[in-house]
């Protein structure tokens, strides 16, 4: 039984702390998990940079809602599920992603939580389970699925080596050449041909 395992910033919808970034107007948020991958460093990092701004969890979700899927995303992740079972293993919060689950069509996400003060500030976040990815791949593993997992940063690394198949996804040059062992795509119909190998 196969269960496939996806990456959502980068590889379904745009990055959502770039976006963010360029709607603020603060150029240092635009750094995510391809370039930092200590993500607990990185999360609280932003979070010092959003307090010093007296930004919150209401200025975020205004630019999540401008944002759509990266185009083809949509249709990639249907013909997908149509094929196989799909989840969405990822490092943003439910406070972020349940917007852009509408617009893909409400597939399964496993993700993490942020906590959020009365007057809106984000204070702190609470992450699923340590080393997510990987984890999440471990555990679907041990219940009986073989798993095929896509991501693009240096977070999706341990599940994408962990599982029977696995693919970088618009990646960036240093993790491709980092990681020349991982077949590297750029469009979704190259990865879905490669997925339907796997199968």
């Amino acid at each position: 039984m196969n269960i496939v395992c996806l990456d959502l910033e980068g590889v379904l919808v745009p990055e959502i702390w770039i976006a963010f970034a360029e709607e603020s107007g603060i150029p240092e948020l635009k750094r995510t998990t391809r370039d930092e991958p200590d993500y607990d460093k990185l999360m609280n990092w932003r979070l010092g940079i959003l307090k010093e701004h007296g930004l919150g969890l209401k200025e975020i979700q205004d630019t999540i809602a401008k944002i759509d899927p990266i185009p083809g995303a949509k249709e990639f992740l249907d013909e997908l599920r149509s094929l196989t079972q799909t989840i969405i293993i990822s490092d943003t919060f439910t406070q972020f992603a349940a917007p852009l689950m509408e617009k893909l069509g409400m597939p399964t996400i496993f993700c993490n939580e942020l906590e959020v003060a009365e007057n809106g500030e984000i204070t702190g976040f609470r992450m699923r389970c340590e080393n997510s990815k990987y984890t999440t791949v471990r555990a679907l593993q041990s219940i009986g699925f073989d798993t095929i997992a896509s991501g693009d940063s240096h977070n999706d690394l341990g599940m994408i080596k962990a599982s029977k198949a696995g693919f970088l996804f618009k990646s960036t040059d240093q993790i491709k050449a980092d990681n020349p062992e991982i077949p590297a795509y750029e469009t979704y119909d190259e990865l879905l041909d490669a997925i339907k190998k796997a199968l």
